[in-house]
């Protein structure tokens, strides 16, 4: 139903919890039962206005345009991450710089107020830009194009007295920041990740770093180019001997790969069989389903199978951060009979981590452009 407004006012868009399950986490983790800590996962970085077209024939040509009717917007950048561990029923905080524009505006209400997320240490910048990501889906896979302004320096990295969690997540791409050394010296575990390098150097000084973190989830290509390695497999194990205890490698369609140096484990799965209508974001959400199930205490297997479950239904939605899962779609997933019973069987895991709460209805939050029904 279209929503009604009086003339010359913009209608509100909705700010409703799309996951009405949502509840914490906290006494289904690992070491549960004792004193909470104030966050479960904390984390810095940049949020960006995430703009994604899909059900794209390809990319365009020069000189020639391509008309879809598959458009969405959301939170990007550090909020995929941030939205799907939030709506996995962790407690997490998010330090961040936001611009004073309207899309600072649209991202700040929808982490805070729609998705729960604990923004006390991020701060909004006055004459400072919002980044924009745009990103065009096809082929099941997504090609982008970003603008994005330099910080002020003041704020670039707001995060100088983190609250106490059970994790932290950082990129390695730069220097790993002293309030996350400072955390794991208190106990958290360090989850680090990296992006695309858009020079093609790929230094190795940046595998150096990995020896402050404890768990690093690169995806294949960047795994690949940093090591000099050609296939995921031999990154793994090139990755694993830089002082990183676990090392996840993902692989897309193709699955993921895992080792844990630590306890001697390996591990393999192949992806979630379902139709990927736009994978914006599908790497931060296996992470969060990753960092959810470390913090369970599963097997490495079973973090590997949660994790793919997580972003297996996130790439079914049109809607990047806004498509990550909820415990109502993980219930509903195990009942649709989608997949057969002996691959179910693998996740059998995963039921008693689903909230009683979770009714197995599916509802999804809005993207702020649609397409109309």
């Amino acid at each position: 139903m279209t929503q009604q407004t009086a003339p010359g006012r913009p209608p509100e868009p909705s700010l409703a919890d799309p996951c009405a399950e949502r509840e914490p986490a906290g006494d289904r983790l690992r070491g549960g039962e004792g004193p909470a800590p104030a966050l479960d996962v904390f984390l810095s970085g940049r949020v960006f206005m995430d703009m994604i077209f899909t059900g794209l024939p390809g990319l365009p040509p020069p000189g020639t345009e391509i008309v879809t009717d598959g458009l969405g917007s959301a939170p990007g950048g550090a909020a995929n991450i941030a939205v799907a561990m939030s709506r996995l029923g962790l407690r997490v905080g998010l330090a961040a710089p936001f611009g004073d524009d309207m899309f600072g505006a649209y991202l700040w209400r929808t982490l805070a107020e729609q998705e729960g997320v604990d923004l006390g240490l991020s701060r909004r910048v006055r004459g400072w830009s919002t980044p924009v990501t745009v990103s065009m889906a096809y082929d099941s896979d997504r090609s982008m194009v970003t603008y994005a302004r330099p910080v002020p320096a003041a704020v670039d990295d707001l995060a100088g007295a983190p609250p106490s969690a059970r994790a932290c997540f950082v990129d390695v791409d730069r220097p790993v920041p002293p309030w996350a050394a400072a955390m794991r010296e208190r106990g958290a575990l360090v989850f680090g990740d990296l992006g695309w390098d858009q020079t093609g150097a790929w230094p190795a000084e940046v595998l150096d770093r990995l020896r402050h973190v404890d768990v690093f989830l690169p995806n294949a290509a960047e795994a690949m180019a940093y090591t000099r390695t050609s296939t995921p497999r031999e990154a793994a194990e090139a990755l694993s001997g830089r002082g990183v205890p676990v090392v996840v490698v993902k692989c897309g369609g193709d699955g993921a790969i895992a080792i844990d140096s630590a306890a001697g484990e390996r591990a393999e799965i192949s992806a979630l069989p379902v139709e990927a209508l736009d994978p914006t974001g599908a790497g931060d959400v296996f992470a969060a389903g990753f960092v959810f199930a470390t913090l369970a205490g599963l097997s490495l297997v079973e973090r590997l199978r949660f994790a793919n479950l997580c972003a297996g239904l996130s790439v079914r939605h049109r809607s990047g951060s806004l498509g990550s899962p909820c415990w109502g779609e993980i219930a509903a997933f195990g009942e649709s009979g989608e997949l057969p019973e002996s691959v179910l069987a693998e996740y059998a895991f995963v039921i008693p981590f689903i909230p009683d709460a979770a009714d197995d209805s599916v509802v999804r939050a809005e993207p702020t452009l649609r397409k109309e029904r």
